[in-house]
């Protein structure tokens, strides 16, 4: 009699657990990274964490492009078909228009200026824009350092004429290129390395630790150190879920994604102290510093179409 009110009750606890799984909410968190980039490592601890203490939701997640490129999944989350997504906030830009600014090239004096607005008073001037495409923003963390690359040796802006760069589909990396004198080919990043390898495009600019994660390196070997953008990534959520989220399982995420943030800042930071090195030594590549003619070129083009530069500067 003993074993069988053991077996019922473990049934009776299976049957609840069931249930209670059952009745969860599903979420579909979506990003355009491959697996094995920090950013999507990043994505997967928040998830774990999200779904071991969440009372009322389940997130599964789906990097690599699976569920569309960037523009897809930034239209999606929008619409409330994809409820919490992974992006540049200049994929927003058509929307809001001061979402991208803060991808502006050498706007950013440091990662900690940054990071100390994006996820402060900036962030709140952000989410009242959001809120008008049904958006939230839950955090925003360090993406990397972007450079340039290339199939030439860059050293001057002189180099840089009339190449082809690809740049990700935003308004404000076709003007940077246009400053530059080169022609900008917008893409998504999962087409690109077929578009540097068949010469579609000379060149990309994006940080060392996603030139390394999709082996840019095996088809484009001049790493061109510009430091062009100390470059944020955002977690956006369909404002509608957020709201519907019970004030516990709000907490579970925001909290979730801020240590998850923090994780992500530190492993990119300290990759970045020695990638450089490693793309010469393991990869072959050519690294080049080179002089001050590009940026000098780029921050007249692109200071007076951010609204917020002085602003932002304050905030340093």
């Amino acid at each position: 009699m003993k074993k069988i009110l053991v077996m019922l009750l473990a049934l009776v606890m299976a049957i609840s657990m069931l249930a209670c799984a059952s009745a969860a909410t599903e979420l579909k968190w979506a990003s355009v990274h491959p697996p094995e980039q920090v950013v999507t490592q990043m994505m997967m601890r928040a998830i774990d964490e999200i779904n071991e203490k969440a009372e009322g939701i389940h997130i599964t997640g789906y990097p690599n492009g699976v569920l569309g490129g960037s523009s897809d999944v930034v239209e999606a989350v929008q619409e409330g078909m994809v409820e919490i997504i992974t992006e540049g906030p200049a994929q927003f830009g058509t929307w809001i228009p001061k979402a991208s600014q803060v991808e502006a090239p050498f706007l950013w004096q440091s990662v900690e200026h940054m990071q100390k607005a994006l996820n402060g008073d900036y962030k709140d001037v952000l989410n009242e824009l959001f809120a008008q495409v049904n958006v939230r923003i839950l955090g925003s963390f360090y993406y990397g350092t972007r450079q340039l690359t290339t199939n030439k040796p860059i050293h001057t802006l002189d180099d840089l004429k009339g190449m082809k760069i690809r740049v990700p589909q935003a308004e404000l990396y076709v003007k940077m290129v246009e400053s530059w004198g080169a022609a900008a080919t917008p893409m998504n990043i999962n087409e690109l390395y077929m578009a540097l390898q068949t010469g579609t495009v000379d060149g990309q600019e994006n940080p060392l630790t996603t030139f390394e994660s999709y082996k840019f390196y095996e088809v484009v070997k001049n790493v061109v150190l510009t430091n062009h953008i100390i470059c944020p990534n955002m977690i956006f959520m369909n404002a509608d879920v957020w709201n519907s989220l019970s004030e516990h399982d709000q907490q579970v995420v925001q909290e979730a994604v801020d240590a998850a943030v923090a994780w992500q800042d530190e492993q990119i930071i300290e990759a970045e102290k020695t990638l450089a090195d490693k793309l010469a030594s393991e990869y072959g590549c050519e690294i080049i510093t080179p002089d001050d003619t590009i940026r000098d070129a780029t921050i007249p083009y692109i200071q007076p179409l951010i609204e917020d530069w002085d602003l932002i500067q304050s905030m340093a």
